[in-house]
C-alpha cells in the first residue's frame, strides 16, 4: 500500500520538481519514481552508505536521504543531482512522505484498529468495514491479556514484549497507557487455558529477570469475533481489579477463575454492609484475632477436615475443636456445617472487599 501512496504523491510533484525523484525500499529497489521506467531498478550500495547517517549521500549522480532515523529507516528518497538543490528536494521528500506514511499507518494499521476496538473508540457499525479494508481475519479466537507494570519506571519495555510475539499477523502488542500493555493473542479453537497461563508466566518471568520489574497480568476469556475483543479486554481489567482484592499473592489472574469474588466485586457497598450486619452480631467479625483467622483459613483450605487441619496447624485435634466452638459462640456460625461455612467464607470475602474500597467523606 505504501508503494501506491508514494507513487501518487510523487506523480503529483512531477510537474513541480524538474528532476527525477523517487523512493527505494529496504532491498534497494525503486518502488516509486517520477520516471515510471525506473521502477524496479536496484540501487546497490545505497542502504549501506546510509546505514549510520541521516545526512544526504551522493552516489552516481543522485542524492539519497533516509526517511526517519537512519537506523530504523524503512525507505530512502532520492533526487537527481549532487548539488544543494538535490539535498533540499530530498529533505522535502523525506519529511513529506514520512508524515503522510505515519498518518496513513495510524488510520489503517491493524494494531491501531484493535486499540480503537478495545478502548471503544470506534462505532460497532464501522468495525466490519475496517476489518475488510485491512484484510483482518475476523473468524479466529483471540484472548486479550492486560499487562500492568507495577514499578514506576521512565518507560516500559514495550519492544521486549513485542519481540516475544514476532508474528504480526496473528499477535498484536499494543500500548494503552503509561504503564499498561495489551497483548491480543490468537489461539486455536480447542485451546487450553493452561497454555495461556504459561504464556503469561513467561512474560512475567522475562520482565522479572531482564528488567527486575514486576508485572500483574489479567486474562480475559476468548473472543470469537472482532467486536468481542472489547469484552475480553474489560474482563482482563476486572481480573486485575478483583485479583488485587481477593488474590493479592497472585500476579496472574484469569477472569474465568475469579469465582465468587467477581460477583461480590460487582455488588454495591451498601448491600454488602447490610449482609454483614444481618449475618453477624454487632462487630463480631472484627473481634476475631489473627490466630483465629489463620485457623479459619486453614480449615477452609483443607475442605473442613478437622483432622487434616489440626495436622497442618500442628495442634491437637481437641484444640482445633475448641477454637471452632469459640468461633461458633462469637459469630453464631458452626464452620463444621457446610451451609455455615459457605456463609462465613462469603462474609470474609465481603469484608475484604469493603476494606479495599476508599473511605468517602
Amino acid at each position: 500500500m505504501s508503494n501506491r501512496l508514494f507513487q501518487s504523491i510523487i506523480h503529483q510533484m512531477k510537474d513541480v520538481v524538474d528532476r527525477t525523484i523517487g523512493v527505494i525500499d529496504e532491498n534497494g529497489a525503486v518502488i516509486s519514481c517520477s520516471e515510471l521506467v525506473r521502477i524496479g531498478e536496484i540501487r546497490r550500495g545505497v542502504r549501506d552508505e546510509l546505514a549510520y547517517t541521516s545526512e544526504p549521500v551522493c552516489i552516481n549522480g543522485y542524492t539519497y536521504r533516509p526517511m526517519g532515523s537512519a537506523a530504523k529507516a524503512e525507505y530512502i528518497v532520492f533526487a537527481e543531482g549532487e548539488d544543494k538543490m538535490a539535498e533540499k528536494i530530498c529533505g522535502i521528500l523525506a519529511v513529506s512522505l514520512n508524515n503522510i506514511k505515519n498518518l496513513y499507518d495510524e488510520k489503517y494499521d491493524k494494531s491501531s484498529f484493535i486499540k480503537n476496538i478495545i478502548l471503544d473508540n470506534i462505532l460497532p457499525s464501522d468495525i466490519y468495514i475496517k476489518s475488510k479494508e485491512l484484510h483482518f481475519n475476523m473468524d479466529v479466537l483471540r484472548v486479550v491479556m492486560l499487562i500492568k507494570f507495577n514499578s514506576r519506571a521512565d518507560s516500559i519495555p514495550f519492544d521486549i514484549v513485542a519481540g516475544m510475539f514476532p508474528d504480526k499477523n496473528k499477535d498484536y502488542v499494543i500500548s494503552v497507557g503509561e504503564h499498561d500493555i495489551v497483548l491480543v493473542k490468537e489461539v486455536k479453537q480447542n485451546y487450553d487455558q493452561q497454555e495461556i497461563y504459561n504464556i503469561a508466566r513467561q512474560i512475567s518471568d522475562t520482565m522479572q529477570s531482564e528488567f527486575y520489574t514486576k508485572v500483574s497480568i489479567g486474562i480475559g476469556t476468548a473472543a470469537d469475533g472482532v467486536k468481542d475483543l472489547a469484552r475480553s479486554f474489560k474482563e482482563a481489567q476486572v481480573a486485575l481489579e478483583v485479583g488485587k482484592v481477593f488474590d493479592t499473592e497472585k500476579d496472574i489472574v484469569a477472569y474465568e477463575n475469579l469465582g465468587i469474588g467477581r460477583l461480590i466485586y460487582q455488588l454495591p457497598t451498601t448491600l454488602c454492609e447490610m449482609f454483614l450486619h444481618e449475618i453477624f452480631k454487632k462487630e463480631s467479625l472484627d473481634q476475631l484475632d489473627r490466630e483465629t483467622l489463620q485457623t479459619i483459613q486453614c480449615f477452609f483450605e483443607n475442605n473442613l477436615n478437622v483432622s487434616e487441619t489440626s495436622r497442618k496447624l500442628f495442634v491437637h485435634r481437641n484444640t482445633l475443636v475448641y477454637r471452632l466452638e469459640k468461633i461458633k459462640k462469637m459469630t453464631g456460625l458452626d464452620l463444621r456445617e457446610f451451609d455455615d461455612a459457605i456463609t462465613f467464607k462469603v462474609a470474609l470475602m465481603v469484608k475484604k472487599y469493603l476494606s479495599s474500597k476508599p473511605v468517602k467523606f
